[in-house]
């Protein structure tokens, strides 16, 4: 969960209630709902946040001279920030952090990608990296949220513990045919990533405000992308692959849930403890380059600039109604996975046989406003009616990297210094915001190390990191680590369709990352 680290698919409905609905209900209450009084009003009949269902984001090469490349990538910056949209927000449930070492410099990493974790930054940027590369790692989250009405009636929230489990995890194996003894050439690669784009696990009081809108919800989406990655030419690189999006129960609840109260109505007693589930899987795929216009004297990139496409994919989110853990009625609703474009820009101010630093700046367009509601379709004929209108946004990422190779007190080992910060918008409007999400604007500030361990050196003291010609023989060891605080900004919802949840809600969540890594 991070990003903004959290889940959105949780907004007030409205239940349809025509005539022909009503007849519709009647006649199916005795086998998919508790009866229907003949009498209940359309207030009786309003169903909160059910349309939250879940239902079931030549060395020197060009000499064109360090100003003309600067220009032409701010220009390409530009470019891509002047094609969003004026009114956009990020936030929402996107999660950015999907590897120790990106962490640790905000996520800025979409023009780097020169670690195994490109599988998901950046695939055209397997073609920098030898052999076989395996980084596999998680992710701790800890946090909570509090809220405070005009009132003064106050409610905390929290991640359904101090820490979030299970944790949002990552694994990534990536191959350069070459190395595998397939073709003479060393310019096509390929990878398999699995990770988690989109989440949210919240939990908040039983006796809340807002208890009628949510009290628990979880939202872990894992995605399973393999792809492959060529260079056309000699300084251009791209990346093409699919993105299968699903539920597992190895990686959480294994569905979409929201549980909440109920408010009275449809014969069903006020406060019966309410859940809506469901679950499904979707295809989208992805598109990426790695342009390198400059490199040093030993022919590695002084400055490259990434781009990465992400498709939409549309998840039919099959469950169930369920109340007091008694079926009520099958359940789907629609939630659309959104498209996403980032593009980077990395410069090297210094690269040479000693020590490397890295500085880039990151753009990302999640491309929300495809959320334009989240209806739940009832199989007993109700449609409850949830307007989303969420705001497409960006996210800016600033990060850097100071490394150090082979340094005299550690021979054989390179050491890496990571600091980054970002800025997010909220994607969710006042009128449609649910405390399942409490999505706001919000600055993330990062830090990070990383060790890699090659040669004659010995990871942890005991284990020979390298030094073998044998094929299966790990050629670096490495791991890496990051903390990033996110500090969201107060925010103060007002004239929502559910006034139960108009207040100020504050959020502040810690992230702690680590990933192992091998090379082959």
């Amino acid at each position: 969960m991070v990003a903004t680290g959290l889940v959105a698919y949780d907004l007030v409905p409205r239940l349809i209630n025509t005539r022909e609905e009503l007849l519709k209900t009647r006649r199916s209450a005795t086998d998919a709902a508790p009866p229907v009084s003949p009498t209940m009003t359309h207030r009786a009949m309003t169903v909160p946040d059910l349309g939250n269902v879940r239902h079931t984001p030549s060395r020197t090469r060009r000499r064109l001279g360090a100003g003309l490349v600067l220009l032409a990538c701010g220009t390409l910056l530009t470019g891509v920030t002047a094609a969003i949209p004026t009114t956009v927000s990020a936030g929402s449930f996107r999660i950015y952090d999907h590897s120790a070492s990106a962490t640790g410099q905000a996520s800025a990493f979409t023009a780097q990608a020169d670690d195994a974790s490109a599988g998901y930054y950046n695939p055209a940027g397997m073609t920098q990296l030898r052999g076989v590369q395996l980084s596999a790692g998680t992710t701790l989250i800890a946090g909570g949220f509090s809220f405070q009405n005009a009132a003064g009636t106050q409610a905390n929230g929290d991640l359904r513990g101090s820490v979030a489990v299970p944790p949002p995890s990552n694994i990534y194996i990536t191959a350069n045919l070459k190395d595998l003894g397939i073709g003479s050439s060393d310019s096509t690669a390929v990878g398999l990533a699995v990770f988690s784009p989109f989440g949210t696990l919240t939990r908040w009081s039983d006796s809340s405000p807002f208890a009628t809108a949510t009290t628990k919800a979880a939202f872990e989406l894992i995605d399973i992308r393999p792809s492959i990655a060529f260079r056309p030419l000699p300084d251009l690189a791209i990346g093409l692959g699919a993105d299968i999006y699903t539920f597992s129960g190895a990686f959480g609840e294994g569905q979409v849930e929201r549980q909440f109260r109920w408010p009275g109505g449809l014969g069903i007693p006020a406060g019966t403890g309410m859940e809506l589930n469901g679950r499904d899987t979707a295809a989208g795929f992805n598109a990426s380059l790695l342009y390198t216009p400059l490199r040093n004297e030993d022919g590695r990139p002084l400055v490259n600039i990434g781009l990465i496409y992400r498709s939409q994919a549309t998840l039919h989110l099959d469950g169930q109604l369920l109340a007091g853990g008694t079926r009520v009625a099958d359940a789907r609703t629609t939630f659309v996975v959104p498209q996403v474009i980032t593009a980077g820009i990395a410069l090297w101010p210094v690269r040479d046989k000693e020590r490397e630093w890295k500085l880039e700046l990151d753009v990302d367009y999640t491309g929300w406003k495809s959320v334009r509601n989240l209806d739940a379709h009832l199989s007993n004929g109700l449609t409850v009616a949830t307007p989303a209108n969420w705001n497409s946004g960006y996210t800016v990422m600033i990060g850097t990297e100071h490394k150090w190779l082979n340094p005299a007190p550690l021979p054989d080992w390179d050491i890496a210094l990571r600091a980054g910060y970002w800025h997010s918008q909220k994607a969710i409007p006042d009128q449609t915001f649910n405390p399942a999400i409490p999505d706001g604007d919000n600055h993330a500030v990062s830090t990070g190390i990383g060790f890699m361990c090659r040669e004659h050196g010995r990871f942890l003291g005991v284990i020979p990191c390298g030094g073998s010609d044998k094929s299966l023989t790990p050629k670096g060891l490495g791991v890496d680590l990051a903390y990033q605080a996110i500090l969201y900004e107060n925010r103060t919802v007002a004239g929502n369709v559910n006034p139960t949840v108009n207040g100020t809600y504050r959020t502040t969540l810690h992230v702690g990352s680590i990933n192992l890594r091998v090379n082959f």
